[in-house]
């Protein structure tokens, strides 16, 4: 059976901050740091904002796009997140009865630092396959952290989409996916630590690029295609300069990647990031549009994706949701005082 997108949905909070401002505080070029980043401005989270509620939010936003869809169909629900907020304590759970999914159903919380949206969408693709439920759902949400005055506080933000996937009325049919695994470790956050730690210059070669371009290659052979054959791209975003970069030694060009491209605009949603990329891609895409996509998580893998629009996705109700171009508009912009409280950085006592 065809197996694919039925819906999706995307929320990004509306409050920003700037790397200027960022570098303000810690007597550094910030504009500078953001330039060389490719970040103009990154997304952060509202005080009373989490995973949990940018998953519902996009996960609601999907189900709006759809009102034929019954939720008591739902059989499955991933939330992929490096940011949950319970230590135990499912969100996946809270997300499925907040869009009122059925309790006969399998829900769990998935990471694998920025990948675990893609690897959700992979888990409902064969659950659907296999018959076993009519309809999953796959969310990559992120509240991502940066230490004080470490370079990920220039990228780390915040934002999630929302995917139903299944084998009725495909707007967007996945063709082929694949995976391409390594134990390396550029990247990580033992249990209790409240920011993580990163290998420098160690997280690109021999992680970011190494398994973007390893599993992209590898999809295109297996599909027998070249990138031209593609209308649009999207890859693991953390900062604006390494999908240019990665695309370009694919041999993709940079009109394939600037839909969706939306770090130099809202930064790093780290579990966010492809989805939400994917996301803006599908707000503007067409029947035969073909769209690869190839998802990174530190520690390490990738996931790729071949995927077609459908003829379908000429009557989806793509309107009854705000798209990620409405979504960003009129944002409003934190001093870093302001920032530090949204983020938890300064806490207020009782």
């Amino acid at each position: 059976m065809d197996v694919g997108i039925v819906s999706y949905g995307a929320y990004v909070p509306r409050f920003r901050i700037r790397p200027e401002e960022i570098g303000r505080i810690w007597g550094v070029d910030g504009k500078g740091m953001g330039k060389g980043l490719m970040i103009n401005q990154k997304s952060v989270p509202g005080c009373d904002e989490d995973v949990v509620t940018i998953a519902t939010e996009a996960a609601r936003n999907m189900m709006a796009r759809v009102p034929g869809v019954d939720p008591k169909d739902i059989g499955a629900v991933y939330v992929g997140s490096e940011s949950h907020p319970y230590a135990v304590k499912p969100t996946a759970s809270i997300v499925a009865e907040a869009i009122e999914a059925t309790p006969d159903m399998t829900a769990v919380d998935m990471e694998f630092a920025c990948k675990a949206g893609t690897a959700g969408i992979q888990a409902c693709m064969g659950l659907v396959g296999a018959g076993m439920v009519r309809y999953g759902v796959a969310i990559g949400a992120d509240t991502s952290q940066g230490a004080p005055g470490d370079a990920l506080e220039y990228s780390a933000s915040a934002g999630g989409a929302s995917y139903l996937i299944g084998s009725e009325n495909v707007i967007a049919k996945i063709n082929r996916t694949l995976s391409f695994t390594t134990d390396t470790p550029d990247f990580w956050r033992r249990e209790g630590q409240p920011y993580p730690l990163h290998g420098g210059r160690f997280t690109g070669e021999p992680a970011y690029f190494k398994h973007i371009t390893s599993a992209a290659k590898k999809l295109l052979a297996a599909a027998g295609a070249v990138p031209s054959d593609y209308k649009y791209a999207v890859f693991h975003q953390p900062n604006g300069k390494f999908p240019t970069r990665v695309a370009g030694m694919l041999g993709f060009l940079p009109e394939q990647i600037e839909t969706g491209l939306l770090t130099p605009s809202i930064g790093n949603t780290y579990s966010g990031s492809v989805p939400l990329g994917l996301a803006a891609v599908l707000d503007k895409a067409q029947p035969g549009d073909r769209i690869f996509v190839t998802s990174y998580g530190s520690g390490a893998g990738s996931d790729a994706f071949d995927i077609t629009v459908t003829d379908a996705i000429k009557s989806y109700k793509r309107e009854n949701a705000p798209t990620l171009e409405k979504v960003l508009a009129n944002p409003v912009y934190l001093d870093y005082g302001l920032y530090a409280k949204h983020k938890g950085k300064i806490i207020m006592s009782e």
